[in-house]
């Protein structure tokens, strides 16, 4: 019965933060033009770019410290009720999270979280694994994902 009670509190908890944390309106889906970028084999991580916007991502050898501070402002503001740094939390960690996703679908994780979780298989599946509990769409801009991306790139697992 405590667990029940657990992961009904983390349901409506992750409700009212996708409900209270969006600051634009909902995208209708049918309005929407999403992109599968799934580049082979979509259960393969390495080669899966997610659904939604991007496309390709260019990563540079130095990572830019001015994006990583915003990044991980965004982060720390909009993400982290969810997701930890080296812990599975309401949400998968993010350390080391390049080792187990592209870049693509990365971003496209953030900017799209439901088109995601309706045709990604990797992102289905992550949704089974944390009890159902979908990713809040935080309505950043490509920028924006961009940023947080590159904080992730600075988290390593302990």
């Amino acid at each position: 019965m405590k667990i029940f009670k657990y992961q009904l509190i983390l349901l409506l908890a992750a409700l009212l933060i996708q409900i209270n944390c969006s600051d634009k309106p909902a995208v209708d889906d049918q309005e929407s033009t999403q992109t599968s970028t799934s580049n082979g084999d979509p259960n393969d991580w390495t080669t899966n770019k997610g659904i939604g916007p991007i496309t390709s991502v260019s990563l540079n050898q130095v990572i830019d410290e001015d994006l990583v501070e915003e990044g991980k402002s965004i982060f720390t503001t909009k993400c982290s009720a969810c997701h930890k740094a080296n812990k599975k939390y309401i949400g998968p960690p993010m350390a080391d999270i390049l080792d187990r996703r592209t870049p693509e679908w990365t971003m496209n994780m953030i900017l799209n979280p439901a088109g995601m979780v309706q045709d990604d298989p990797i992102a289905k599946a992550l949704l089974m694994e944390y009890n159902g509990t979908p990713m809040a769409n935080q309505n950043l801009s490509e920028d924006e994902a961009r940023a947080v991306l590159e904080y992730f790139r600075t988290l390593k697992s302990e």
